[in-house]
């Protein structure tokens, strides 16, 4: 049997797919298992023990590329690409993502069966042949996937994400700190941005939260985050009167993992790396405002989720003129969230 996973992005959602991978692996041991992720989000996916093959779409590459100099490059790029996912005929074709761009690469493949949910947005949901009734929205993201598999016969006996990291991952990541001046002391990550200005928190409160978690608790504070992150993470260090580690735009996706997976919290706005760190086990102290914890936040035990619990929140709107949401999270109230995760520890 050969099967097609379509989850192409974003990293949360990418995570939140692996425990119905899982699923599938078990119920279908036999089965040849490809995975359709973007480049942005692969390597959550690259070597996983449950995938037989992944295709790795450069989509918006591809899409950036159509009028500069490198526009042949990036058609011949796109026709490989279509030509690998059209070089197998699926049994079954699952499209987690619900969207145009999944659709059409579920319009692409050859397949005898293509499942998806039904009544999605964009009309994804035409290229189906099995369509799936909606889900609860307000239930995590994570049973919405196990769901779709549960419509083959598959049930999850558990829940298990399965973030592939090595020793060379892990090896290298306690280099880095070393380097910084870490000498086995406990680590506390701050992933202080996200893509949507309405989940940003102030500067200068990750500022004041970073120098007290160092002058109090007595951890190493580690700042992450992407190369476009690097600015907004220097202005935080610098209104810092004690010293921390920048390892913005230093790391792929299996590092961050790693580092995540020594760090004894990890504290986040609503993004990607706040999925990663509760995949590996580390809690999480989450901060809330636009979106909605119960559908999206960190999974399992353990986390806590800080939000102001306003009637407009959450409104899912990616740009807002007060953010009053997360204006009133108090540094006071994540410190104390921070405190008691260190102090009871993982769940």
């Amino acid at each position: 049997m050969n099967i097609l996973i379509i989850k192409m992005s974003a990293i949360g959602d990418v995570i939140h797919t692996l425990p119905a991978l899982n699923a599938l692996r078990e119920h279908f041991p036999d089965a040849h298992v490809t995975w359709l992720v973007e480049e942005a989000a692969s390597d959550i996916v690259k070597s996983h023990q449950a995938l037989d093959r992944i295709l790795i779409s450069k989509r918006q590459q591809w899409i950036k590329g159509l009028l500069g100099p490198q526009c042949l490059q990036n058609i011949k790029g796109a026709i490989r690409f279509v030509r690998e996912l059209r070089d197998t005929t699926y049994d079954i074709v699952i499209d987690f993502q619900g969207l145009m761009k999944s659709a059409a690469m579920v319009g692409l493949c050859r397949a005898k069966q293509k499942i998806g949910y039904g009544m999605t947005r964009e009309f994804s949901y035409i290229v189906l042949n099995g369509r799936i009734p909606p889900f609860d929205m307000d239930k995590h993201a994570v049973f919405r996937y196990l769901n779709l598999v549960k419509h083959l016969g598959v049930e999850a006996h558990d829940i298990r994400f399965d973030i592939p990291l090595g020793e060379q991952e892990r090896s290298r990541v306690r280099s880095m700190l070393r380097q910084n001046g870490w000498d086995n002391q406990s680590v506390l990550a701050i992933n202080p941005v996200a893509k949507w200005d309405s989940k940003l928190w102030d500067g200068d409160n990750f500022s004041r939260l970073a120098d007290r978690v160092v002058s109090e608790l007595g951890c190493v504070v580690v700042l992450t985050g992407s190369e476009e992150d690097k600015k907004e993470i220097a202005k935080i260090i610098s209104r810092m009167h004690n010293p921390c580690i920048d390892f913005s735009g230093r790391t792929d996706l299996r590092h961050l993992a790693a580092l995540y997976e020594m760090s004894k919290c990890l504290v986040s706005t609503d993004t990607g790396p706040m999925h990663l760190s509760a995949a590996v086990g580390t809690p999480v102290v989450a901060l809330f405002g636009p979106t909605a914890p119960w559908r999206t936040g960190p999974f399992g035990e353990g986390h806590e989720i800080i939000r102001s619990d306003l009637s407009c929140s959450p409104c899912f709107k990616k740009k807002c003129d007060s953010v009053e949401c997360m204006k009133l999270i108090s540094v006071e109230q994540v410190f104390g969230a921070v405190a008691r995760v260190l102090y009871f520890g993982r769940a």
